[in-house]
């Protein structure tokens, strides 16, 4: 089906009889995507947008697929669907699926929840329970009611930003599982948001040129004639910080000089420290994730800890409301995976290709895989054989294609001790 067919015979979110409301976007940088996340206010100036970043991008690594299990509630297949097809391939005309996976965990840091919702499909979700999920789209709920929910998401038919009303069994809503921790309005996040902001409008008004000077005068400014002289002697040592080259101005032996804005910044800035290591710890994060020196405990610990938990929250509810009560009876399910070789290095890794070999976890071919080597030719390497073992006599013939002889039942045959019978 064509693009064109798929639009005249497919449904839409965009174009229901619901009314709209556009939101329009404008950047003054060269380059400006409308359909970029937007950061609430204050957090793309400051450390927290790095957080974000790193928490995201981490968390987009992990594949998520719709799969099929065996009745032991295995991974069997992955199933060819176009939910698979959004977080695998492409999710709509402007996000690959791993970008479309990155901008889903920053709105749910950022806004404490996400709402991905399916923006095109072959049937409206409003009145079919089974349908063909075309394109997907993160947005972040506006308006919330009993049955329905009013959505923000980024129309790639008009280039705005619209609110859509969508009903609650037809698109996922995502929850931060770090909402206590990031989102709540006391929380360590936004305690450390705030400091941020106040500690970059003191380096605006420092780079500024102002100094926040208290100049104490050997007078009391009381009276017309006194403050006169009072705001000749500042107009004085302004002059001389202007006309000197370096910022170097006198004073008389009597006068008393104050600058403001020192203790208070260097007050800050142990409260911003104190606040990072709060969240930090809170997260399961530490410098060293954030600047790639962690070692393999570490990164486990972080995943474990602070991305497996994001990701099954996603998984989960997807599964909620894009599978149907006859598709998880048929063992279909929203599985993700991780990578679990990625952090070891060469020399653990190959212990544990020995290992999983021996104990015939893995085949060579499996583990060729993993490593990135197209798979071996060699029959032998799909199997889940021990090739430390030396193969049996019986073994062999079988790989011969020679049938093994019943020695039961003939006469002068051996029992398997190597004896013979009488």
């Amino acid at each position: 089906m064509g693009i064109i067919e798929r639009f005249q015979r497919g449904w839409n979110a965009f174009m229901n009889k619901d009314p709209t409301f556009s939101l329009r976007f404008r950047s003054n940088s060269s380059y400006s995507r409308p359909d970029r996340v937007r950061l609430t206010g204050g957090n793309e100036r400051s450390i927290i947008t790095s957080i974000y970043n790193r928490l995201a991008t981490d968390a987009s690594d992990i594949s998520i697929v719709h799969a099929k299990l065996d009745n032991n509630g295995r991974y069997l297949e992955t199933i060819d669907s176009g939910l698979n097809y959004c977080f695998n391939v492409e999710a709509n005309i402007d996000q690959a699926a791993r970008s479309f996976r990155k901008d889903l965990y920053m709105t749910m840091f950022d806004e404490g929840h996400v709402a991905i919702a399916v923006t095109n499909s072959d049937k409206d979700p409003n009145t079919h329970a089974e349908y063909d999920i075309w394109a997907m789209r993160a947005g972040t709920v506006v308006a919330w009611h009993p049955t329905w929910v009013r959505v923000k998401l980024y129309n790639d038919q008009t280039g705005n930003y619209e609110e859509v009303n969508f009903q609650k069994r037809n698109i996922a809503i995502v929850e931060n599982p770090f909402y206590p921790v990031m989102n709540e309005p006391n929380s360590t996040l936004q305690r450390l948001k705030r400091k941020l902001v106040i500690l970059d409008a003191i380096d605006e008004q420092a780079g500024s040129g102002k100094l926040d000077l208290i100049v104490q005068l050997p007078y009391a400014v009381k009276g017309e004639i006194k403050t006169a002289q009072a705001e000749e002697r500042r107009h004085k040592i302004e002059e001389q910080l202007n006309d000197s080259k370096y910022g170097i101005a006198y004073i008389d032996a009597t006068e008393k000089v104050t600058q403001l804005n020192r203790s208070v910044e260097n007050n800050l800035m142990k409260t911003i420290e104190y606040l990072t290591n709060e969240l930090y710890t809170q997260l399961g994060f530490t410098p060293e994730i954030m600047n790639g020196t962690a070692d393999e405990n570490a990164m486990t610990n972080y995943y474990s800890r602070t991305i497996e938990p994001c990701i099954a929250a996603v998984t989960e509810e997807l599964a909620r409301k894009y599978l149907t009560k006859a598709a998880r009876n048929d063992k279909q399910a929203i599985k993700y995976f991780r990578d679990p070789f990625k952090l070891v290095s060469i020399t653990a890794l190959a212990e544990l290709v020995d290992k999983f070999t021996r104990n015939e976890v893995m085949s060579s071919n499996e583990w060729r895989q993993i490593v990135g080597l197209k798979p071996s030719s060699d029959p032998r390497a799909d199997e889940l054989r021990n090739k430390n073992l030396s193969q049996s006599s019986e073994d062999i013939k079988l790989q011969n294609g020679v049938e093994k002889e019943d020695t039961n039942n003939k006469e002068g045959g051996k029992d398997t001790n190597g004896v013979r019978r009488l």
